[in-house]
């Protein structure tokens, strides 16, 4: 075979896989469209019928409804680094008082276990439980672990916790987040706070993309899923679960609260609530504060701002580790995820597990497009530079089918970006909306790379049977300095979002 047979068979596979491409594109595409239409509806419902009303919940309200008594759940293997930062930055600046830490270590992590003691010999508001397996396990594990520590607590102390919230070492917590928690339930079983990230410099990519993916996740597609599905994923951060959803899971589950079988767990999770029938929301409640160069440093320092009560962090800088950690988010959602739930449940709850599953595809349909992209440029750079050489038949004909269905997929990915850097500037100003769209490409190739390594691990779990370790990742806490940014928050309260809202009505 000649060089001009290799170019026409690579430009006939071209063509192939820009059909193929072409549709996953705009099926993909079309179903995004849709979430942005349903969020965008649901906005004008609000305004018109929802803000108007003269009462609205505001930061008194919290403040004056009886403390419940809270356990906060922290699993920590190898967290020595952040773990003593947080538990004393949350005793610090959380604006409530009724609450304990239990906080879950290895028996084979000495480190994790000096730094926690450090704290808990101050305050008897934390507890270190010990699992009794050597680490790493996975985090459910640790879990479970840690709710039968809390049980021993109580009998222990004669207190009933009506409030179990999950937290990780690495989470800066809004003040005002329990006392949200305290005011929904236990009219909710399950209560999710938006999950954000700590900003980011404009060079750290890897640590931006995770910016502008949960502030569209968090922004607009929960918000969006718990519309139409009455249900929601836990996040595994800033989530509250009543005390009737544990006893009820676990009374139905042989006492173990969550699944050792999945990465996921918080995941997993959302779905035994639902199945139980048990109440759950997303809450987007906002107050005014004064600027912090932590949160807003784009914005001038002078003009208050609306705030979402939320869980930051900083999430993983590197590349190596964005990849493990996304990786082990795709083995427990899309491949565990397919396996342990399948596609059960009603038309609303299927149409959500497509939406969950369908980065198998589209991660790895991403890069594949931009490979496309150079070959076929190559070739016709190659054709350009060299007038006597062979020219091959155009492969995109203007007017054909493939035609349109390119040119609808291009308006669809400019809806796309115009959407993720929406929701970035509604939270963290210009200057990252702006730097959404070029991580939009590095965010594509973490994530195609994430899921060709999950699908390698699933693999290999299928043919040994042995369970996946919990693959941690490295964790980063602020400064003392960036953290007195995240101080007390004072002001008026906006109109809640409508699952707070409508406990009123």
């Amino acid at each position: 075979m000649d060089l001009r047979d290799s170019i026409a068979l690579l430009l006939v596979l071209a063509k192939v896989l820009m059909v193929v491409l072409g549709t996953v594109f705009f099926l993909s595409g079309i179903d995004d469209l849709f979430i942005d239409v349903c969020y965008f509806a649901k906005c004008g419902y609000e305004m018109l019928f929802v803000w108007p009303r003269p009462r609205r919940i505001t930061e008194g309200d919290l403040r004056n409804k009886v403390e419940q008594p809270i356990a906060v759940m922290i699993p920590a293997w190898d967290e020595s680094a952040v773990i003593r930062l947080m538990l004393e930055n949350t005793l610090r600046t959380l604006d409530y008082s009724n609450y304990v830490l239990f906080v879950g270590t290895y028996p084979n992590d000495l480190d994790t276990h000096r730094e926690v003691d450090k704290v808990a010999d101050r305050d008897a508001r934390v507890q270190r439980i010990v699992t009794q397996n050597p680490g790493p396990t996975n985090k459910a594990d640790c879990l479970n672990w840690i709710y039968q520590g809390i049980r021993l607590y109580e009998k222990k102390h004669d207190i009933q916790f009506q409030i179990h919230v999950m937290q990780d070492c690495e989470d800066v917590i809004h003040p005002l987040c329990y006392r949200l928690f305290n005011y929904v339930m236990p009219a909710m079983d399950m209560v999710q706070l938006p999950v954000l990230s700590l900003e980011r410099r404009w060079h750290e990519f890897t640590g931006g993309h995770y910016l502008d993916e949960f502030a569209q996740w968090h922004y607009k597609d929960l918000v969006v899923r718990e519309m139409l599905n009455k249900s929601i994923p836990a996040a595994g951060v800033g989530c509250a679960f009543s005390r009737r959803a544990f006893a009820t899971v676990a009374g139905g589950h042989k006492n173990q609260v969550f699944s050792i079988d999945s990465l996921t767990e918080d995941y997993d999770f959302g779905f035994r609530l639902k199945e139980y029938g048990l109440k759950q929301a997303f809450v987007k409640f906002k107050t005014t504060r004064k600027p912090s160069k932590l949160l807003a440093s784009t914005r001038s320092a002078q003009k208050s701002e609306y705030e979402l009560l939320s869980i930051r962090e900083f999430f993983p800088s590197t590349f190596r580790a964005a990849v493990k950690q996304k990786s082990r988010w795709v083995v427990g959602i899309a491949l565990q995820g397919w396996a342990h739930v399948g596609w059960k449940g009603s038309l609303a709850t299927k149409y959500m597990l497509y939406r969950d599953r369908k980065s198998l595809i589209t991660n790895l349909a991403n890069i594949t497009g931009y490979l496309l992209v150079l070959v076929l440029c190559s070739v016709w750079l190659t054709m350009s530079l060299n007038p006597d050489s062979y020219h091959f038949p155009s492969l995109l004909e203007k007017g054909s089918l493939l035609w349109y269905l390119l040119l609808t997929n291009f308006w669809l990915l400019g809806v796309r970006l115009f959407q993720r850097a929406f929701c970035v500037y509604r939270l963290y100003g210009v200057q990252q909306a702006l730097l959404s769209l070029p991580r939009m490409v590095w965010g594509n190739l973490i994530n195609f790379l994430a899921t060709a390594r999950a699908i390698r691990l699933y693999t290999r779990y299928l043919k040994t049977g042995k369970l996946i370790a919990w693959d941690k990742t490295a964790h980063s806490y602020p400064s003392d300095e960036e953290l007195q940014e995240f101080g007390p928050v004072a002001g008026d309260v906006l109109p809640t979002a409508q699952p707070l809202g409508a406990m009123h009505e």
